[in-house]
């Protein structure tokens, strides 16, 4: 059964700008993991998905929609997280 809950905000720094995104738990730590599988911060991270996602998408919705891609892709990597 998944574990709601509540989005709670994450303060970040893109290109040496402080920046925030309202994430749920979950998203969160697969997005760690995501950076710890690239092998970059989760700032690093946060800022090319910045930097690509389209205009009028939100970054928080951007990240939400990478992570899962990426657990798609290869879920073994994420299932032991």
């Amino acid at each position: 059964m998944p574990s709601y809950t509540r989005p709670a905000k994450r303060s970040l720094t893109l290109c040496g700008h402080r920046t925030s995104v309202t994430l749920e738990e979950p998203f969160w730590r697969a997005f760690q993991v995501a950076a710890r599988i690239e092998g970059v911060s989760v700032n690093a991270l946060a800022a090319r998905i910045d930097a690509t996602r389209p205009q009028g998408v939100g970054l928080a919705s951007a990240i939400r929609v990478y992570v899962l891609e990426e657990a798609l892709k290869a879920p073994e990597r994420f299932a032991a997280e």
